[in-house]
């Protein structure tokens, strides 16, 4: 009992610690900024002190009938414990950055108070027990980090935020088609139940069932063509945000990515196949846009798609050999240094973002000269997402390298497979290289007085401690792959394969485990010095600069989708055009009369609701003689005058303040109308698409 209020606790005491931010904000934003990290470091220890029973031994927990009719569960194992102690270490070093990165924005109560959400929501999908709760949780995860990608309120970030929010509502609809399907075959939502029913007895219902799974969680993690979002997402949210949206949120949709693969896939080559065709696919898109992009972001974010689809080869490999531990204990390794190699460069990102309000290469170039501290942080990212021998990212590329060597034996296309692996880490190489010169290595002419001025103060202590700590692991785990990464690898393989098993011990220095970084690394020196200098720079004032070749016609969202959505809106406009000449017209009438109705209530909904709060709430008093604000703020900012009064006549008489709160609640009304006109185009098309989506469940419940 003791041990289920633990869980409980550590899943549910950042939803209540948001409230606290939040209103806490509304007096002291000092309170606010000291207690968000204080509270994320809390949540780091209590995890770490009182629940790490769970890597000897499982722990679950149940709320029956909360919120369901199957209510809610978790379950802490080795795979579980260690990714929400990721989880909330990345929160709290974020928090850490976070003071002096928003010390000048809008807005600041907001985001805390979301990011202390999402970190709940992230924390609850990992804890999840079955598919329902992962569900749930997942969905709070995504609408919740929605505020993060639009913080920000430009035209831009909405727009970034609607594809986002779209993708998440999709996919999100798609993963609960599939949950219903998988619970009729077999009659449980648990993950364990429904792996052990459909254990060598899938049928063409139940695959299909997984591949809408695997649609709603790849869609989060960023896999190929759904990977739309993080491109676009990350150049515009606040670079702490960046850094969980890659770093974490992403491994949320791995999570489920893994589940559906390797417990109900595992063995069947043709679910193998086209899960290495999709890994493949992801890896090398993501790495060829960044390898073109100009905007330090976004090369980040088209970085995360391509590792994500390094962890997918490792997954892919498990499937297609469920005995293969290097596979699936490499596919974790990675997901770890990709999860520690995007905390640091993404907050380092952050530092150069607070002090030049720049992202682009020739604006920022220079930035990081006679900045050692910041230029070996960064390094330690570089180099480790390059997996160069002697950093982890090198001991979990090695582990999925030898996982696809050994299935090659059995499978002559993968020989295809690792060379598209070896030419992607050579890729990485390249754009690593291309930001690290650009940072740390070129000078700025224009602007080298501004790079010289911020030397002193660029970073705060606390920035130094969330950068150090995540940067200093990468060589630890790098230099000692037996002492730590086994030990990981060993806590997860019953999550992946659902047996016991025990990684076979890997000499990663040897001279076949070398040649293979050595010939991505020689792959990466020809393109940095054949592709980025010769191809991808040009001279421009005597001097050469950075330009973005990609060609812009080149855009899968639209030029596909968005015109995919349109021709799909006509095609139905036809058929139904169609429809009302061959069906009796009361037929037709009766249709009509009740899909009009629906696409009135779908378009708008947001404008009545407006517009029921506007005669109501919000109605405006003829007879009352004011300028600003409501009837509602006028009589509210009174009642607070007189009370106000009768304090400085009282309890303050030496200390009397005077502020009109008729005023500034009518200035705090105008301003949060502001706010909702700003999110209602973006919420609105997220909105309809989440009625359309339940519209389609619906009927699918009905006639299943």
């Amino acid at each position: 009992m003791f041990e289920s209020s633990l869980m409980l606790t550590a899943v549910f005491a950042p939803f209540a610690a948001a409230f606290v931010s939040y209103f806490a904000g509304k007096k002291s934003e000092k309170f606010r900024d000291a207690f968000v990290p204080a509270f994320t470091a809390f949540e780091l220890l209590f995890i770490a002190l009182f629940l790490n029973g769970a890597l000897s031994e499982v722990k679950t927990v149940r709320i029956e009938g909360f919120m369901t009719e199957f209510g809610i569960g978790f379950r802490l194992d080795g795979f579980r414990f260690i990714y929400t102690e990721l989880a909330v270490f990345m929160w709290t070093m974020c928090s850490l950055a976070s003071k002096r990165y928003f010390l000048h924005h809008e807005n600041t109560n907001r985001y805390y108070f979301f990011w202390l959400v999402t970190l709940g929501a992230t924390v609850g999908v990992f804890m999840s027990e079955d598919l329902i709760t992962a569900f749930l949780f997942f969905e709070i995860m995504s609408f919740a980090s929605y505020v993060f990608v639009a913080q920000e309120e430009t035209e831009g970030a909405l727009r970034a935020a609607t594809t986002y929010l779209a993708i998440a509502v999709i996919g999100g609809l798609a993963a609960l088609m599939g949950m219903f399907m998988l619970y009729r075959s077999a009659g449980s939502v648990n993950f364990e139940e429904i792996a052990s029913a459909l254990k060598n007895n899938m049928k063409a219902w139940d695959y299909t069932a997984g591949a809408m799974i695997l649609i709603g969680f790849g869609a989060k993690a960023g896999v190929f063509p759904l990977h739309i979002w993080l491109p676009k997402a990350h150049p515009v949210a606040p670079a702490p945000a960046s850094a969980v949206l890659s770093g974490m949120l992403t491994k949320a949709g791995v999570y489920g990515v893994i589940f559906v693969c390797c417990r109900l896939y595992a063995g069947n080559h043709t679910a193998g196949l086209v899960l290495t065709v999709l890994a493949m696919f992801t890896m090398v898109t993501g790495a060829v846009l960044a390898l073109f992009s100009v905007d330090l972001k976004r090369t980040l974010a088209c970085s995360s798609v391509s590792q994500i689809g390094f962890i997918l080869t490792g997954i892919s490999m498990t499937v297609l050999g469920p005995e293969n531990t290097l596979a699936s204990g490499g596919a974790f390794l990675h997901m770890v240094n990709h999860s520690l190699f995007k905390l640091i460069l993404f907050l380092c990102a952050g530092i150069v973002m607070q002090n030049l309000h720049k992202l682009n290469l020739n604006e920022i170039r220079g930035f990081g000269r006679k900045k050692p501290f910041l230029m070996i942080c960064f390094l330690m990212g570089a180099v480790g997402l390059g997996g160069i021998p002697g950093f982890s990212g090198y001991i979990s590329k090695t582990m999925i390298h030898e996982a696809i060597v050994e299935e090659s034996e059995h499978f002559v296309w993968l020989k295809a497979a690792e060379i598209i692996f070896l030419i992607s880490g050579g890729i990485t190489i390249a754009y690593m290289t291309k930001l690290f010169v650009a940072l740390f290595v070129e000078k700025n002419v224009k602007d080298e007085e501004k790079m010289r001025a911020s030397d002193g103060s660029y970073i705060t202590p606390a920035g130094r401690i969330a950068i150090a700590l995540p940067a200093l692991a990468v060589p630890a785990l790098g230099l000692f792959p037996h002492v730590f990464g086994d030990r990981l690898a060993n806590a997860v393989f019953p999550f992946f394969t659902g047996e016991v098993l025990s990684v076979h011990r890997v000499d990663f220095f040897n001279f076949e485990n070398l040649k293979g970084a050595g010939i991505s690394l020689a792959v990466g020196v020809l393109l940095y010095f054949g592709v980025v200098r010769l191809l991808l720079m040009k001279e421009e004032n005597g001097a050469k600069v950075y330009t973005d070749r990609w060609p812009a016609f080149i855009d899968i969202e639209d030029r596909i989708y968005r015109p995919f959505l349109a021709l799909l809106s006509n095609i139905l406009g036809t058929v139904f055009a169609f429809l009302s000449d061959i069906l009796p017209r009361f037929v037709y009438n009766i249709c009509n009369i009740f899909l009009s109705a629906v696409a009135r209530a779908f378009g708008d909904g947001a404008d009545m609701f407006t517009l029921l709060l506007r005669k109501t709430v919000f109605k405006e008093n003829p007879t009352e003689k004011r300028y600003i604000g409501t009837r509602w703020t006028h009589r509210l900012g009174r009642l607070a005058n007189a009370f106000e009064r009768f304090l400085n006549v009282s309890v303050r008489r030496k200390h009397p303040k005077n502020v009109d709160h008729v005023i500034t609640y009518a200035e705090d009304l105008e301003l949060n109308r502001r706010k909702m006109h700003m999110f209602e185009s973006s919420l609105s098309f997220g909105i309809l698409m989440f009625c359309i989506g339940f519209c389609i469940t619906m009927i699918y419940l009905l006639f299943r």
